[in-house]
């Protein structure tokens, strides 16, 4: 199952109710950096913390009136605050609201997406150590190469999604920054130190310079982000579909009691998680050429940035989330056969063994040209054919056996060869 409390934890931070509640959290957090100063009497600032509320339907009948929501906003919580709201949004523009709200609001968000790489990690782990020595068949090109194990391929899923929460951490840490600088940045009627206090009480940092806007580089920084870890998952679950293909039948989704995978066809098991995390990767890949476009932004600021930011980020935070926790039930849940992985490293009479047989033949003196003619000459005659047998077509083949007896041919085909490093590999993760 999703974990439920996740989803509605982070659909949650970007509620309109819970909007206006960090825009409230901006304008208390600057009130108290005036009152720090001396500006506003504790008495007021007492007064603006505890009547401090708003209403959404009452901010709504304003803003009909005046069409602008940060001023529908203010008119509300000035009327339930009375004379002490002569202090509120003192030298403050709108945008110092919205960007730094923004930035709190991402702030919290990027708490739970964290808490899910960190769980993904853990699965996958898990699922990596169950299966150091299941060996399966690595595949270039989409074509049987040489044998690996199942966890070795999992170590590198392993491997991109530690470096997922690495990146993860930087983007959350430059995005995470607030700004109290007045219209067009140059604190024209409000002190930096109260920006600089603010955001320390927000837990921010304050932007070294601004134009009434938090240049949109840093979000869309954020947004590749988002983007690139959505596409990792996308990478791993294309290889989950491949290796549930019928032909294949490697792997599967995890199927509950009582699912049906088809209205038509009651044999059907489709891999519709993994199908669905693909698609989700393209929305938030789409969400993140949205962030782009909104770098370039006229003179000190316009708003074309802001229309298209009340959707990228709700849907692809939330988004993130959901497919972080989708991925994670996949791997915990995942039906893997080590029967079927067998099997497909031996067909055609293991012609994924040819790299082991061309050097044992130059090992003997044949130059590598020869060598490799010979291998692929019965490769080839193996291929494809319903009792192709390559390993047969080598003992039988004269020209070999001048080189190789029967108990050197039959040592080339011995997977364990391929797998000598693999503790290697996990000891470079602690698996």
């Amino acid at each position: 199952m999703i974990d439920r409390y996740s989803r509605e934890e982070m659909k949650s931070i970007w509620e309109l109710d819970k909007k206006y509640a960090y825009w409230l959290d901006v304008e208390i957090a600057v009130c108290k950096a005036y009152n720090k100063m001396g500006l506003i009497p504790d008495d007021d600032l007492k007064n603006i913390i505890e009547k401090s509320t708003f209403s959404v339907e009452r901010i709504d009948e304003i803003e009909n009136e005046v069409k602008h929501d940060i001023i529908g906003f203010l008119t509300n919580v000035n009327e339930n605050v009375g004379d002490s709201s002569r202090y509120i949004h003192m030298g403050m523009t709108s945008s110092d609201v919205l960007d730094t709200a923004l930035a709190l609001q991402i702030k919290d968000a990027n708490k739970i997406i964290e808490e899910d790489i960190i769980n993904v990690i853990k699965a996958i782990k898990d699922k990596a150590a169950e299966h150091k020595d299941t060996i399966t068949i690595g595949r270039s090109h989409g074509i049987h190469a040489e044998p690996t194990t199942f966890g070795a391929k999992l170590c590198v899923w392993l491997d991109i999604f530690e470096r997922n929460l690495e990146r993860f951490k930087t983007a959350s840490e430059n995005i995470r920054y607030g700004m109290i600088s007045g219209p067009v940045g140059t604190y024209s009627n409000i002190d930096p130190k109260i920006e600089e206090m603010a955001c320390e009480f927000m837990g921010l940092k304050y932007s070294k310079v601004s134009t009434q806007v938090i240049q949109r580089d840093l979000h869309a920084e954020y947004m590749q982000c988002l983007a690139l870890i959505a596409s990792t998952v996308e990478q791993f679950v294309t290889e989950i579909r491949h290796l549930q293909r019928t032909e294949v039948l490697e792997v599967e989704e995890g199927f509950s009691k009582g699912q049906k995978g088809s209205s038509a066809m009651p044999h059907k098991k489709n891999p519709i998680s993994s199908e669905n995390l693909t698609g989700l990767a393209r929305l938030i890949r789409s969400n993140s050429f949205a962030a782009l476009e909104n770098v370039a932004l006229w003179h000190e600021r316009d708003i074309s940035h802001s229309s298209v930011e009340r959707v990228i980020f709700p849907d692809s935070t939330i988004l993130m989330d959901y497919m972080l926790n989708r991925f994670k039930n996949v791997i915990n849940n995942l039906q893997v056969y080590p029967e079927s992985m067998e099997k497909n490293t031996k067909l055609f009479g293991g012609v994924i063994y040819s790299q082991r047989v061309l050097l044992a033949l130059t090992d003997k003196g044949l130059s590598r040209e020869v060598a490799y003619r010979l291998v692929q000459k019965n490769a080839h005659a193996a291929w494809n054919k319903d009792n192709g047998n390559f390993r047969q077509n080598l003992l039988n083949d004269s020209e070999v056996r001048q080189y190789l007896d029967e108990v050197e041919i039959e040592n080339c085909f011995e997977p364990k060869y391929y797998l000598r490093n693999i503790n290697t590999i996990y000891q470079r993760f602690g698996v």
